[in-house]
This record gives C-alpha cells, sequence and structure tokens, in this order.
C-alpha cells in the first residue's frame, strides 16, 4: 500500500476502523484479493519481514503458506482466510495452522478473524483479516489433550456452564463400553458418574460451585446395562477460557469382587471351623498364641475360651509331652505343615487323649498361623496295644513268626512319625547286631549262644542292651524295629523254612 493511500481522508478513515478492530497482526486486501497492507505483527506471525514476501495476492499467498486445521486436514485454497474474506464472508476465531512451504519445521497458529471496510456510500472498499497468534496456547492444548488421551486412568471433562461433558478419554470408554459420540454432549444428568456416591449430596453440591469434588467411592452405568464399583474424584481446571470439572476414576470392580469372595470364603472357612466335630486351634506361628479355637476343642479338653484365648499353647500347657510339643512347632516352621503326628493330650484337670495332630500354615489378616487339628485315636490305640499285647503273650518265642504276620504286627506298631527320635543301626556294636540279626531269624537265646559260641548268659546281657538301646521291651518289637527299618529282610526267613 503506498502512502498515498494512507494520507486520503477516507484511508486514515479505514485505518481507524482498523485500528478499532485491532487484535493483534492486520492484513488488508483489495475486493480482487491484492495484499495492500500488514503491521509488523502480521509480518512476524509469517516469519517474514516485509509485505511482499506474504505474496502480491491472495493465490500467491497460498502458494508460499500451507494451511491446516487443527484436526490435521488441509485447507482447500478456496477456504483461506484470504479467499473467504474476499467472497464476503464473516468470521472469527477461525484455527488454522500456518507452515511456510519453504520451512515446513515451522508452524504458527492463527486465531483469524474478518472485516469488511465500507467507503462513504456503505460498499465494501477493502478488507481486513485480523489475526492472533495463539502458537502457544495451542502447544499447552496439544500437550494436555495428549496428556488427557494417554492417561490409563479413566477421565472425563464437563462443563460447568451446562455440565455437558466435552471430552472422554480412550480408559474411559474402555471401562465403560460407551463410544465416544454416547459421551460427548451428553449431561451429567443423562450419564451420572456420581450415582450412588458414598457422599452424593456433597459432591453435587461441590460440582454447582466448581470446586474440588475429594475421592468417594461409586457406581457407574455401564453401555450394556449394569455396573462397575470405582473411586471417582474432580478437579476443576480451565479449557478453551471455559471453567470445567475433570472427573477422573479408578475400577475398583476386581478388587470389590475379591473382597466379595474373600468375604464369602471367611465366612465358609468360620462355619466350618465352628460345625466340625474334630477339635481346632488356631495359632500365631510366631509365639504360638491361641488366636481362635472350635466348640468341638472347647468340649473336648473341658476348657473355657476365656482360659485359651490370648493365651500360648505352652501356657495352657494341654500337651503332654514338653518333647514332643517342641518337637510339633519346629516341623512346622521347618516345614509348613505335618501329618497325623501321634501327640498325647490333657484335658483339662485329668485325663489323656491320644491324638493324631495334622497342621497346616495358614494366613489370617497376612499373619502367618497355624492351623492344628486333633483327631482322637484313644480307642483305636486301645485296640492296638491290646492286639499287640495279646501276640506278645502267646508268642513270646517268635521263633515260628511267619513273614506276613511280621509286617502285619510291623504296620500296627508304626507310629508313623518323622518326630519321633530315631535310633541308627550303627548305634550298636558288631556283637549287637549280630544278635539283633538272629533275633530276626527267630532264634531263641540258647541257640543264639550256640550260633555265637556265647555263654547263655552273655546273650542275655547283649539282647538287654539292644533292648534298651532300641527302645522296645520284647523279641517282637525288636523284629518289627529291624523290619521297619528293612534290615536283614535278605536273609531272614522263618525258621521252619531252614
Amino acid at each position: 500500500m503506498s502512502q498515498d493511500v494512507l494520507t486520503t481522508e477516507t484511508n486514515r478513515r479505514q485505518l481507524q476502523q482498523i485500528i478499532a478492530g485491532l487484535s493483534d497482526g492486520v492484513i488488508l486486501l483489495e475486493l480482487d484479493q491484492t495484499l495492500l497492507w500488514a503491521n509488523d505483527a502480521a509480518l512476524a506471525m509469517h516469519g517474514v519481514g516485509q509485505l511482499s514476501e506474504l505474496g502480491a495476492d491472495a493465490r500467491e499467498y497460498a502458494k508460499r503458506f500451507a494451511l491446516r486445521y487443527r484436526n490435521n486436514h488441509p485447507v482447500q485454497t478456496d477456504n483461506y482466510p484470504i479467499s473467504r474474506v474476499a467472497r464476503g464472508e464473516s468470521f472469527s476465531d477461525v484455527l488454522v495452522e500456518v507452515t511456510p512451504a519453504d520451512d515446513e519445521e515451522r508452524t504458527w497458529v492463527h486465531s483469524v478473524r474478518s472485516m469488511v471496510l465500507a467507503d462513504s456510500a456503505g460498499k465494501p472498499e477493502s478488507l481486513v483479516l485480523i489475526m492472533n497468534d495463539v502458537t502457544e496456547w495451542a502447544s499447552a492444548e496439544q500437550r494436555f489433550e495428549k496428556t488427557f488421551n494417554a492417561n490409563p486412568a479413566p477421565a472425563v471433562i464437563c462443563r460447568l456452564s451446562d455440565l455437558r461433558y466435552i471430552k472422554v478419554n480412550p480408559g474411559f470408554l474402555e471401562m465403560t463400553g460407551y463410544t465416544r459420540d454416547q459421551v460427548i454432549g451428553r449431561s451429567t444428568y443423562e450419564l451420572d458418574v456420581l450415582e450412588g456416591a458414598e457422599n452424593r449430596d456433597l459432591a453435587k453440591q461441590r460440582l454447582r460451585e466448581g470446586v474440588t469434588i475429594p475421592q468417594m467411592q461409586a457406581q457407574l452405568q455401564l453401555a450394556e446395562g449394569g455396573s462397575k464399583q470405582v473411586i471417582v474424584a474432580g478437579q476443576p481446571l480451565e479449557l478453551n477460557d471455559e471453567a470445567c470439572m475433570l472427573f477422573s476414576f479408578v475400577d475398583i470392580e476386581p478388587r470389590h469382587k475379591a473382597e466379595v469372595a474373600l468375604r464369602q470364603s471367611e465366612e465358609r472357612f468360620a462355619k466350618a471351623f465352628r460345625l466340625t466335630p474334630v477339635p481346632i486351634l488356631v495359632c500365631n506361628a510366631v509365639d504360638q498364641v491361641v488366636m481362635d479355637v472350635n466348640e468341638a476343642f472347647l468340649d473336648t479338653l473341658a476348657y473355657s475360651s476365656e482360659e485359651v484365648l490370648g493365651k500360648s499353647v505352652t501356657q495352657i500347657d494341654f500337651i503332654d509331652d514338653t518333647g514332643a510339643r517342641a518337637r510339633l512347632f519346629t516341623a512346622l516352621e521347618k516345614n509348613g505343615s505335618v501329618d497325623r503326628v501321634d501327640v498325647r493330650v490333657r484335658k483339662k484337670g485329668a485325663g489323656l487323649i491320644d491324638c493324631a495332630v495334622s497342621a497346616d500354615t495358614v494366613n489370617i489378616q497376612d499373619r502367618p498361623c497355624y492351623l492344628l487339628v486333633f483327631m482322637d485315636i484313644t480307642e483305636r490305640k486301645r485296640t492296638e496295644l491290646e492286639l499287640v499285647s495279646a501276640i506278645e503273650e502267646v508268642m513270646k518265642d517268635a521263633s515260628w513268626f511267619s513273614r506276613t504276620l511280621i509286617e502285619k504286627l510291623a504296620n500296627v506298631k508304626n507310629v508313623n512319625s518323622p518326630l519321633l527320635p530315631s535310633v541308627s543301626f550303627t548305634d550298636l556294636t558288631a556283637r549287637e547286631r549280630d544278635v539283633l540279626g538272629l533275633i530276626c531269624e527267630g532264634l531263641a537265646d540258647k541257640e543264639i549262644a550256640a550260633r555265637l559260641k556265647l555263654a547263655p548268659n552273655t546273650v542275655r546281657n547283649h539282647v538287654s542292651t539292644v533292648y534298651s538301646k532300641l527302645d522296645v521291651h520284647s523279641r517282637s518289637e525288636a523284629i518289627v524295629w529291624a523290619r521297619e527299618r528293612g534290615l536283614f529282610s535278605s536273609e531272614w526267613r522263618p525258621k521252619a523254612q531252614r
């Protein structure tokens, strides 16, 4: 634009109109789309220093600068703001990305509006484009958009002026099953994210006031029906110069289902624990303090709950043998479980009960505990002992024992307890091992004396020592002891078969 143009009265009036509408950069055009003038701000927004670098007209401008919408779609030449204002279109706040054709690395974001300048007769005389550089704002918005969409936490944003959702991220869509179109534009009354909230009234009040909504549990309706347990919170923010509320969610449905399942499991366990007719005790693994016992335990041992709960197994002292008690808990600590260990349990006041104890390690309230089950085997033990006594009484001479009978007797006598102390065969002297081997062959003391060429008294002394070392009291028990350990099995056979 020449200086003469600017000095005329008409154009001074036009300049006043331009200045009145000035926002930032200004480009003045003729009706034929010729670029007449641009202020320094407009030139700077395009990265040029003079008007000619913008192009002589709209056509050259389109060659030198590529325009895209914010959705990354290119702007067609006839939709450039210069072309639109030339057609007499009135528009405002059109957002475009401007990139020089010779430097694609540089991009600005312009907010453009149009103005038509009329002459004294009211006819269009000049066209004006007024633009603001919103690159920084657009960059911040873009970063927010990327962060919002990439956030794995489900989230929606509603506009406080009308309580309608304007943004939703993929996390929310995935969690609820809604599509984007089913959320955007709907109000919080249609899609109530605060439904079933713990403190719904407070949440609604804070939403109306546009202040922070604290975390609280709520029910979120799903697209296909049903609901999901969530933690919801609201945070106010400004978006595009509008007051908004950002709702974020944590899906607690898996935790909720796990809690329900755990509660049901605990209820089933508690019911089975109470109703089981077998005595059961639960104690802390660290100090063996009793945490719970069932009714069968109290009834069988004649204790009250006050006498056992909160006390250690040692304090209650209901296991008769302190050594057996120590070995039991040592095995539990080492292996985590034991199976059918024979112990004697003392009833309150008097009386002993033979029990087979099975125990396992369980976690209760994140603490390791021992669950002990006591099976009363008193009658079984009595029957077994009576049977063994009868056999020993009528079979003091083991010479005619059959292999089958020895095996059956071994099964009866076997206590099947890894906790009990065991004597090694090597603890016997060579002569004592010889004597034990001949006992297992079914030889009497006189026969052993003859076989080993020893005096009968010497043999009797050896037999007595063997009994003492093996902790047995008869020939049959000695045979059973050796049979359990697989000793002399290859060389042993009944005397009658020799």
